[in-house]
């Protein structure tokens, strides 16, 4: 087992983690329904950027997950759960754990908890309300 110690490990990771939730009967339709298979190379090398700016420091990372998260949950008609994120944590450290060990692969874990619980807290902040 290596340690993350550059990019091309981050990106190693991104790559396949995706190409698991791709193929996940949970999170594969959501994913798929709203990344079109001609943007995957660039959604990926932003997520690589993402993952090298938590990790490394290095910012490289320009975008707004959040507002991403919220459009998702609109289109899904205000069905994303924390099931959902469950399942992108569990396949996340799972990915990590057969391809990385370290300070950085324990730092991905904590950050992507802390990522989940955020985007999801924002998803059900923004949801609007239903009135009887």
């Amino acid at each position: 087992m290596k340690q993350i110690e550059k990019r091309e490990d981050i990106s190693k990771l991104v790559h396949l983690f995706y190409k698991k939730i791709r193929k996940d009967a949970v999170l594969g339709p959501i994913f798929n329904s709203h990344i079109k298979e001609n943007q995957w190379p660039e959604h990926l090398e932003k997520l690589t950027d993402f993952w090298e700016t938590n990790l490394f420091g290095i910012p490289k990372f320009k975008g707004n997950p959040t507002l991403k998260h919220l459009n998702v949950d609109k289109n899904l008609e205000y069905k994303v759960t924390q099931e959902h994120f469950g399942f992108w944590l569990q396949l996340w450290f799972e990915t990590i754990d057969e391809l990385f060990e370290g300070d950085l692969a324990t730092k991905a874990k904590e950050a992507s908890r802390r990522m989940a619980h955020g985007q999801f807290m924002a998803i059900w902040n923004y949801r609007p309300s239903v009135k009887n």
